[in-house]
C-alpha cells in the first residue's frame, strides 16, 4: 500500500473517531473552544435520542445549547431544524422546563459555522481548473487540520507555505474575486520558518484537484508551529489537538526539529506558556534531548 493511500485511510479513520467524539454533547462542549453549529446540533440530538434518562445537568446543557443555536441561526432556521429533527419535540419539551441554575452562558459566543472540507476541495478543484499546467500547493495552518479531520471550525484562508504559487497569482482579479464570492474562501500564505526543521520531508500527498497537486503539512508540525505562537486562536487549536496527538510524538518532534524555533526568545516564551497551559503546569521539554 502506498504512503498516500495509508495517509488517506488514516484521515478517514480520524474523521470517524472525531465524529464519534463530537457526537457526545459533554465532550464537545468541554473539549472544543469553538463549536461548529452543525456539530452542536447533532450532539444535542444524540443526547436527547439516548435511551438513558437525562440527568438535570445534561437537560440544562441541552436547553442552553438549543437557545444558543436559536440565537446563532435565527428563529426561522432553528424552527426548521426542530421540525425536521426526529427528536425535535423532546428538545422543545426540555427547552420549556424550569431550571434553577444559570447554566452555560458561554455557548453562544463559542458557536461558529465550521468550514466544510468538501467545500474546500471543491474550491481548490475550481481554482485548479483555471490553470494551464500542474501546480504544487503546500497547505499548512488550520486548513491542513480541517482537511485531515483534526479540527472543526471556521476559516476563510487556505494557507500555503511562503507564497501563493506564481501561476495562481497570474490569474485575473475577476477570476479570484468570483471564486472568493462563490466559496467564501481564498488562498493566503504563511512563513515556513515558523515550522519545525525538515517539515517539507514530512508532507503528505493529499489529492489532485484540477491542476493543483495538494500536499498537507503534517499535524505534528502544525502543532509545533502553533505551540510557538502567541495568538489566542492558535491556543484554541492546540487545546483540541493535544487530546488527539501522542504526547511522546510531540516531545520527540520538539526536541529533534524545533531547535531554531526555541532559539528565538519571544517564540520560546510563547511555547513555554502554551505547554504549561496544555499539560497542567509542566515545563517545556528541552530540545537538547
Amino acid at each position: 500500500m502506498s504512503r498516500r493511500r495509508r495517509f488517506i485511510e488514516r484521515i478517514q479513520r480520524k474523521r470517524i473517531r472525531n465524529e464519534e467524539r463530537m457526537s457526545d454533547l459533554w465532550t464537545l462542549t468541554r473539549c472544543y473552544p469553538s463549536l461548529d453549529a452543525a456539530c452542536l446540533a447533532r450532539a444535542v440530538e444524540s443526547a436527547v435520542a439516548s435511551t438513558e434518562r437525562l440527568d438535570y445537568r445534561t437537560r440544562l446543557l441541552v436547553r442552553d445549547s438549543a437557545a444558543a443555536l436559536e440565537r446563532h441561526w435565527g428563529r426561522s432556521e432553528f424552527g426548521r431544524w426542530l421540525r425536521e429533527s426526529p427528536v425535535g419535540r423532546r428538545i422543545e419539551s426540555i427547552r420549556h422546563e424550569q431550571f434553577e441554575e444559570v447554566g452555560f452562558p458561554s455557548l453562544e459566543r463559542r458557536i461558529v459555522n465550521g468550514t466544510d472540507p468538501e467545500l474546500v476541495k471543491t474550491f481548490l478543484r475550481d481554482l485548479g481548473s483555471h490553470l494551464s499546467e500542474p501546480v504544487r500547493l503546500e497547505v499548512g495552518g488550520s486548513m491542513a487540520l480541517i482537511l485531515t479531520g483534526y479540527l472543526s471550525r471556521g476559516t476563510e484562508d487556505v494557507d500555503v507555505a511562503d507564497e501563493v504559487p506564481e501561476q495562481v497569482r497570474r490569474l485575473s482579479a475577476q477570476t479570484v474575486d468570483a471564486l472568493a464570492r462563490r466559496y467564501g474562501l481564498k488562498l493566503a500564505h504563511f512563513q515556513s520558518h515558523y515550522l519545525p526543521d525538515g517539515w517539507r520531508a514530512r508532507l503528505h500527498s493529499f489529492e489532485e484537484l484540477g491542476q493543483l497537486r495538494v500536499y498537507l503539512v503534517d499535524a505534528y508540525d502544525v502543532f509545533l508551529s502553533k505551540l510557538f505562537s502567541g495568538r489566542e486562536k492558535d491556543r484554541d487549536d492546540l487545546l483540541v489537538l493535544a487530546g488527539q496527538l501522542k504526547k511522546e510524538g510531540i516531545v520527540h518532534r520538539l526536541r529533534t526539529y524545533a531547535t531554531a524555533l526555541n532559539a528565538e526568545p519571544h517564540l520560546h516564551a510563547h511555547a513555554e506558556r502554551n505547554w504549561s497551559i496544555l499539560y497542567r503546569g509542566e515545563s517545556l521539554p528541552t530540545t537538547s534531548g
